[in-house]
């Protein structure tokens, strides 16, 4: 299971908006969600950069 901090959720439409986001990557999976953690987790291969480009995508940040 890979985990990813996001910088930028505040609510849970950000939680819902990011669920989507990952959800629709191919080869990714089993997407949880943390707004208290401020993280996401998700079984599936996928590069790193596509995960962040997805959050970028929808106004937040992929943090190390």
């Amino acid at each position: 299971m890979a985990t990813v901090k996001i910088k930028g959720m505040k609510c849970q439409h950000c939680v819902n908006s990011t669920f989507k986001a990952l959800d629709e990557l191919e080869g990714v999976s089993n997407v949880k969600v943390d707004l208290d953690k401020g993280e996401a987790t998700f079984d599936g291969e996928v590069p790193l950069e596509l995960v962040k480009k997805a959050i970028a995508g929808i106004g937040f940040e992929v943090v190390d």
